[in-house]
Formats: structure tokens, sequence, C-alpha cells
């Protein structure tokens, strides 16, 4: 059984020993975000954890009686498996079944995620949205505490079809925030077809659902599709479901809290300065706000969050590991090219901009398949797509730069795709520029790098020892007692395709100590000058 809340995941993460329960006061404005930054800036992937704060206060020295967790979804690959309920190696395996065999949610008549009811009189009865610890999460940049585990919910007002997207909201008051949604979103989408008809739109964010919601609403599934029923692929089981009070949504039954609203259409207000998944502060932008009709939650609710802002984050790790999943089922089911091996998305360029397809290639189209179908499956990123050979590792920066410094030939095997559009990526335009400018620059929008990092004709072999000689040297790097080794591929030498048998004759020699018999060939080869 996958987990029935948020709450299961919580006790599974504190039994594999992932969870630190923060029981010291800290101030969610100022300490809290800080606090857990330091796991991203020094130490190892594999160490990192959830934090739970149960003793959390404010600036103005208020004390919540709502624990705020984060970094529970995706500190590191080992917790993303735990909320997938798989070991780290069968990720993408389950990603690819989930998407292949989704399971329709189901709708129940409660939930408790309605246990309390806020709206109409009674809507501002606990402080509205100020009844929960929501953190600033970049303090001294942060214009204000925003919403950042915020699965928004929305409608194809033409189709009905739902929609499930993780979008940063602003809190401006009690009962309004903001909501980052630009380019060709998809919340972005449903809310210009509201537009187009003159009437609101209808929207709901749930916030601590089980973590197969957010899996879903921060990867990149196909416009149309309904997330519900990705999630519960991944659970092997429907996602249980109730209706909204004041609007007609449907939301995860067992969430923590639900906050219900309209986003109008016929106004927009500034939004943001707010710290992005790019490194970067994300630029004042003109959006869409959210006005708050009702909020649910559950007695004792808790407040959920995630990190992102620089890589790397929770948010550049749950968007790296949904991103390589889809990318790699598309490019191997949707296109038939049977030969990729991996995709791989570098945190270093927040889990989107930077994209690696590693490759066996059976053909040389091949290569420009791969390429131009992952610079087609969305709109704005991946920026840079490199695609290289089966011996090469796509998640070791070293291997990349390797193959991109002796396997491409920049005249021949770079490409520029254009028409792209852009999200929150500074290079694009200054900051002060048009929203417009900035998301679709002037004439043809922004770009994507694609390369050909293979090797194009049969290469000498790898420069390192035989393998054999770099196990028995292994043997006895550990006989010595020296430090474990973090091994990083390639670790020993390997032919690729040019290599006679001359080579390796004289090698041979050279391993029985006869090298002086090549000397006395190469004597009598000698060419005049």
């Amino acid at each position: 059984m996958y987990y029935k809340d948020l709450r299961e995941h919580i006790e599974a993460l504190e039994a594999n020993g992932k969870l630190i329960r923060a029981q010291e006061e800290i101030n969610k404005d100022t300490e809290l975000m800080p606090l857990v930054r330091w796991q991203f800036r020094g130490l190892a992937e594999e160490d990192r954890k959830a934090f739970l704060f149960e003793n959390v206060v404010d600036v103005k020295g208020r004390k919540y009686d709502i624990p705020v967790l984060v970094a529970s979804h995706a500190a590191s690959r080992e917790i993303y498996a735990l909320a997938m309920q798989c070991k780290p190696e069968e990720i993408m395996d389950k990603w690819t079944r989930a998407q292949r065999n989704p399971i329709a949610p189901e709708l129940v008549s409660s939930g408790p995620v309605q246990e309390e009811i806020h709206k109409g009189a009674s809507l501002l009865e606990h402080g509205g949205l100020e009844e929960f610890p929501i953190p600033i999460s970049t303090p001294g940049f942060d214009n204000a505490p925003y919403l950042t585990c915020a699965n928004w919910i929305t409608k194809d007002p033409e189709t009905g079809a739902r929609n499930i997207g993780n979008y940063r909201a602003m809190i401006k008051s009690q009962r309004r925030t903001g909501i980052c949604c630009l380019g060709t979103q998809h919340i972005h989408i449903h809310w210009q077809k509201h537009h187009q008809k003159g009437i609101p739109m209808e929207a709901a964010i749930a916030i601590g659902a089980s973590p197969n919601i957010s899996m879903t609403g921060v990867t990149k599934i196909p416009y149309g599709t309904d997330e519900y029923a990705v999630a519960g692929g991944i659970a092997g089981e429907p996602v249980q479901l109730v209706k909204c009070q004041t609007v007609d949504i449907e939301v995860p039954a067992t969430a923590e809290i639900v906050i219900e609203g309209l986003i109008p259409t016929d106004y927009r207000e500034r939004e943001a300065p707010f710290g992005e998944f790019t490194g970067y502060m994300g630029a004042e932008e003109i959006n869409p706000y959210f006005e708050v009709t009702c909020i649910t939650h559950r007695k004792n609710p808790i407040y959920t969050a995630f990190i992102s802002q620089f890589p790397p984050s929770e948010s550049s790790k749950i968007r790296q590991v949904g991103s390589e999943a889809t990318y790699l089922k598309t490019l191997q089911s949707n296109f038939s090219l049977a030969g990729i091996l991996d995709v791989v998305f570098h945190e270093s360029g927040g889990s989107a901009a930077y994209c690696v397809i590693k490759l066996k290639k059976f053909h040389p189209s091949m290569v420009w398949q791969a390429l131009n179908g992952a610079a087609a499956f969305a709109s704005s990123y991946p920026k840079v797509i490199i695609a290289v050979d089966e011996d090469i590792d796509a998640r070791d920066p070293d291997a990349v730069n390797w193959a991109l410094s002796f396997r491409m030939q920049p005249h021949r095997d770079l490409k520029i795709y254009e028409g792209k559009t852009s999200v929150l990526d500074p290079s694009t335009a200054p900051p002060q520029a048009s929203g417009q400018e900035r998301v679709y620059p002037s004439p043809s929008g922004a770009s994507s790098l694609l390369i050909d990092a293979t090797t194009k004709w049969p290469y000498p072999p790898v420069s390192l020892p035989r393998k054999d000689f770099m196990e028995n040297a292994k043997k006895i790097w550990k006989r010595m007692g020296l430090p474990p080794l973090k091994v990083k591929a390639p670790w020993h030498g390997y032919s690729l395709g040019y290599w006679t048998e001359e080579n390796a004759m004289e090698a041979e020699l050279a391993l029985k100590g006869e090298h002086y018999q090549t000397g006395e060939k190469l004597a009598n080869t000698r060419v005049k000058c």
C-alpha cells in the first residue's frame, strides 16, 4: 500500500534515518530556510535529510502550533526514492510504468483535509493565510513569504481536463496571493482561455498531500493528462479526492491544507522578486493574483515547503528525477528510439537548462532525432542538450566535458534551435525589460544549443590501464589500507574501434619486457627526411 497521507511518509523518513526533528525555537522568517540551506552547501547528497520544525515563531514573536516540514520529498535521491516507495535504481522504471499505466482517481464524500472549514464570515477567524507558518525562502531578498510546495489545481474551461502544477505564491494579504505562471505553462494556458471567455478561473492549492501528488505536480506531464491519474500510477491505486467547498475543483482527501479561490482574468498585478531555481533572484513580473474564498485543513495540520533557490536544492532534485523519467520515456517510446540509454538533467542547470542524452548509436540520424526531440518536448527548457556515447557517464560533468572536448567539432556538430520561450532565465533579457521580451525575446524567441558529442568514426583506445591491471591494482589498494575509492568512469582503458593487430602485439611485447624488439623493428622502417 502507498502512503495514505503525508504523515505516513514522515514516519517512513524517520524509520529510515532521514528526518531531523528540530525542537529548538526557530524563526521562520530569518532562520528556518538558512538552516536547511546549509546541508545543500556543506554536505554530500547522501547525508542530507528532511527537517521537521516543531517550535516555530516569526519576526514579530508570534508562536505557531503548526510544524513546518522542509526537504521531505527530494533532499536526496534516496529521499526521493522513499517518496516513490522504491529503491533509487528503480525510480526510472516506476516512473515509466506510472505514465504508461495511469490509474484514474476516485471521488469520495469526505476526507480529513476538510476537518476544519473556514469560509464566508468565518474565513478569517484564524487569520486566513496568517494561520500558517509560511517561511521566507531567501531572507534579505524575498519581498514576502511564499508558498513553495503549492500544488495548484485548475481546469481547462473548454474540456474540463484538470492540471496540477507547482507554482510559487507570494503572500499578499490574509486572503490574497500572487502566482507565477508564465509562457506556455499549463496553468497559464488555462488562465488565457478563461481570459478569452471573460470569466475568472477557479483554482485550489493543495499543501501537504501524499508525495506522489507533488512528484507529478513538478514534472512535465503532457498537456491534457490528468496528473492525478499519473500519481495513481505511482501509488498503484487511485488517489482519493473530495470536492472543494466553494469552487468546482477536486483536491486530495488526505492533504494537510487546501486553499480555494478565484484567479481574476481582468486584472493582474506585480509579483516577486523571489529566489529562483536558476540560482538568481526571479525578476518582478506582472502576473495574475489569487483571491481566497475558503481554507480547509486537518486538525493540527503540518505545513510543507520545498527549498528551492540556488542549485542544488530540493527543487532541483525533484525536478531532475521527474524530468529525466519523462524525457527518457518520451524518447524511447513516443519517438521509438531504442538506443536511448539515459537522460540526465544536471542540477547545476537547475535540472532544467542542461541536459545530456546517453545513447547507443545504431545510425547517425539517431543523434539528431534525440536532440531535436528533447528540444521540442517543452517550450522552454532544456537550453543546452548534449548527446554522448554509451561509454560516457552522462551524470559526471568531467566525462561529459571530455566528450565535448574531443568528440565534436563546433563547425560541424552544433546547431541552434530557435523559437523557444524562456522561464525565469536572466540571460534572456535584462531584468527591467518587459515581461514579454523576457519570455519570448524578439524576433525569434529564446533558443537551445544542440551538440552531437558522439564519436563519428573509430577512435583509438581510452588512455587508461587495461581493465585487468586496474582490477589487480584495486586489490593492492585495499590491502594497503588506503582511503575508500569513489570510482569514476572510465576507470580502465578499452577499445573504441581503431587499434591494429600490430598495436596490440607491441603492447603485449612491452608487458613481457621485450619492447627492444619493437625498437629494432622501428629502426628498420626509418624514413629519410
